[in-house]
């Protein structure tokens, strides 16, 4: 493949997988002034999030499929278009509940961008570049956090928030355009059928934790209806992985985790997407919520620490290559260990410096982190397994995104009204009490995350110890 090739297919993957990105973090800074505008609570606008996360966990299982089917360059195209016309769709939207549906609608075209991007890199460049390559498809990733809330609060600073969707418009023209022009058909085969029930089932599964994580705050820990969902929800997605195991062509096929290497990376994919969306979630609240910082200040704020991550990320294809994905991935969790846990201790009148500095800490190790976890779990599986692979890597991103936030939102609200209870009586003035007893739930909720990070580690360890290519591990899919 000569670099031209090798350049002009980067440029197709960038745009596309830049703007599905993109979509979620500007509307994530933006969720208190959706609540103002459409006079809400934090438990509803936060479905325009949430919901769109996990129609991208939804629809993930069955990019594998579809991709095969009708190939990964027809899917991008088809994907792209129907994201563009659903962030038209959003623009217009009438009331809290419109801009969900329409979300939702556009959760799903992008849940198939960032897979189908992926398995481009797999199945399309070779592997010797493929570490670079996968680097750089992190790099739009990380790009868009690092433009996203500051770009999203100059927004609605000097206009309103409906115009965060039609930005969206003309980037999607310009990757369509670039998808067309660059990438070349491939296609693997086109006999499987299609897996309606298992479709079916991982949908109604991942919908009802979702539910149930997601309403925490109304329902409550022993309701009927959290137990229930997260009984039934979790019974009906183990039926779907052990019929996945037996029928010849499941929606996901969980045999790539008989590659050991790629099953250590995907518990380290699920580990890291929840301290990813912790942060992502809980310092725009903290800012304006407890500080009264505007958007754009807000955007100001995590500018540096995700512009860091996006300068760093292009060097971790080269990092990876000389030093493997075992020092950059525990590096990259410590790092995200310390920032997180000086995140966790927070006070009202916190200077937006100290924001800043951990923010960067811990965005540098996601930076380090992410794509060398990434790489090495994919590059051990076959090439015509890829498409699964991808699928599998969103699937489970996605759907941890979706519950992650639905649960941190959820303790959110019951931990600050308990503290507020406790400090009733110690502190006279209502709003600052209102204030200390939100920011000591965040403080809860990036401890957790702390945590999570922590039990991280030994996963690296064991990720190092299994072979590196598909090649040594040809046996485990015998």
């Amino acid at each position: 493949m000569t670099n031209r090739m090798f350049w002009s297919i980067i440029f197709a993957i960038f745009f596309g997988n830049f703007l599905a990105v993109l979509s979620t973090n500007t509307v994530n800074i933006a969720l208190p002034v959706m609540m103002n505008h459409f006079n809400t609570d934090l438990t509803t606008i936060q479905w325009v999030l949430t919901g769109f996360m996990l129609a991208t966990g939804i629809i993930a299982p069955a990019v594998g499929y579809l991709g095969n089917r009708f190939s990964t360059k027809r899917l991008y195209v088809f994907a792209l278009s129907g994201f563009a016309i659903c962030s038209i769709l959003c623009a217009i939207s009438w009331s809290e509940w419109s801009l969900i549906v329409f979300r939702v609608l556009q959760g799903m075209f992008s849940g198939i961008i960032m897979p189908t991007t992926m398995s481009v890199v797999y199945q399309v460049i070779p592997r010797e570049r493929q570490a670079m390559a996968i680097s750089l498809w992190g790099l739009s990733a990380m790009l868009a956090p690092a433009v996203g809330p500051t770009l999203a609060g100059l927004i609605v600073h000097v206009g309103d928030w409906h115009w965060l969707f039609w930005m969206n418009v003309p980037i999607g023209l310009i990757a369509i355009v670039s998808v067309l022009r660059y990438i070349p058909m491939y296609r693997i085969s086109s006999g499987e059928t299609f897996d309606k029930l298992g479709f079916f089932s991982v949908a109604m599964g991942s919908l009802l934790l979702l539910l149930a994580f997601g309403n925490l705050s109304n329902w409550g820990w022993g309701s009927w209806k959290t137990i229930g969902c997260i009984i039934v929800g979790t019974i009906i997605l183990i039926a779907f992985v052990r019929r996945s195991l037996r029928i010849e062509h499941p929606l996901l096929n969980f045999r790539v985790f008989r590659y050991k290497r790629f099953a250590f990376s995907m518990i380290l994919v699920t580990i890291i997407t929840i301290s990813l969306y912790a942060g992502a979630l809980l310092t725009p609240l903290f800012l304006q919520r407890v500080q009264g910082s505007s958007t754009l200040v807000s955007g100001l704020v995590l500018l540096p620490a995700s512009a860091l991550m996006a300068f760093v990320m292009p060097f971790t294809g080269r990092w990876y290559e000389r030093f493997g994905p075992v020092k950059l991935i525990t590096t990259g969790l410590l790092l995200m260990v310390i920032g997180t846990y000086e995140l966790g201790r927070l006070q009202v009148d916190t200077p937006h410096s100290y924001i800043t500095l951990w923010m960067a800490v811990r965005n540098v190790g996601i930076a380090l982190a992410n794509t060398p976890i990434l790489n090495a779990g994919m590059s051990a599986i076959p090439r015509e397994l890829s498409g699964y692979g991808s699928s599998i890597n969103s699937w489970l991103r996605q759907g941890m995104a979706s519950l992650s936030i639905g649960l941190f939102t959820s303790l959110l609200a019951v931990r600050a009204l308990h503290h507020a209870g406790d400090l009733h009586g110690v502190i006279a003035d209502a709003t600052l009490l209102k204030n200390t007893a939100f920011t000591m739930s965040i403080n809860e909720v990036n401890m957790i995350s702390m945590v999570m990070t922590l039990i991280g580690l030994p996963f690296v360890y064991w990720l190092g110890k299994t072979p590196s290519h598909a090649a040594t591990a040809k046996t485990a899919a015998d």
